[in-house]
């Protein structure tokens, strides 16, 4: 029986960090940040709990990066969907539309995430984070702004007050005030986007708790990792890459850099 390529390896490795991303959301969504633990979570996503703290730091750098990819995908599926536009007013409501609808749609989870942001180390750095920040300073830029650098800080200070107005426990502003106070700040028509009370694209609504279309957990087309189970030298896939043997970390993966994710 043959040991597994590196590329295999990889492939699962890749799919197991997509698939504690997904459990991450889940589980918040469903329990709260503090009644969530990493082993629930590893649990949840069926990884080796060793596997979680080489990939995150800890929960709260794994809850950002989970919600920080749900909020990126939510953006770039709003963006994308039919009927297609470059037209940047409608790209912008499309936009507000979708930041704020996941605040009022998931509306424990956001709540979470925004008290995480609040924490001392602020923001985390990682791939999701950055994808959406590019996504939003696009939106901006679409929009017409001749001063990026200004305009982009903004259009998030924006979305993010907006969110906190909506996810403020008891006292919350309602959806369609916050939208109107947006719409009206960036020239928008209250037609653009998804109104309030338009049937969401694709049938979609507040009851869509299917997450998976997020998250990278199945194999590519046609690429099927083999099940055999690995020899007694041969790591399995989901162990953590740093209990290998010297010289069996696949390229590209580091301690120092878990999954050549930037900064």
């Amino acid at each position: 029986m043959c040991p597994r390529s590196a590329s295999v390896n990889e492939e699962l490795r890749r799919r197991s960090r997509e698939r504690l991303l997904q459990a991450a959301v889940e589980l918040v969504s469903e329990r709260g940040y503090e009644a969530t633990t990493l082993a629930d979570i590893a649990d949840r996503a069926g990884s080796a709990r060793g596997l979680v703290s080489y990939y995150f730091p800890g929960k709260r750098q794994l809850v950002q990066s989970a919600v920080h990819r749900l909020m990126h995908r939510t953006l770039e599926e709003a963006l994308e969907r039919e009927p297609y536009t470059e037209d940047g007013r409608e790209r912008m409501a499309r936009a507000i539309d979708a930041i704020m609808g996941l605040a009022r749609d998931r509306t424990v989870l956001m709540r979470q995430h925004m008290a995480g942001l609040l924490q001392a180390e602020g923001f985390v750095q990682c791939p999701e984070q950055q994808r959406l920040a590019e996504l939003l300073r696009d939106t901006a830029a679409r929009h017409g702004s001749q001063d990026l650098d200004h305009d982009y800080p903004m259009l998030r200070s924006q979305l993010m007050g907006a969110v906190y107005a909506l996810v403020l426990p008891n006292v919350p502003l309602p959806y369609t005030t916050l939208r109107a106070e947006l719409f009206a700040r960036y020239r928008l028509d209250w037609e653009q986007g998804v109104p309030p009370d338009a049937e969401a694209p694709g049938g979609r609504g507040d009851t869509d708790t299917d997450l998976s279309r997020f998250f990278a957990t199945d194999p590519p087309a046609g690429d099927q990792p083999p099940r055999d189970r690995p020899h007694a030298d041969q790591p399995h896939a989901d162990q953590p890459p740093g209990d290998r043997p010297p010289g069996d970390r696949p390229p590209g993966i580091s301690r120092s850099n878990p999954a050549g994710s930037g900064r």
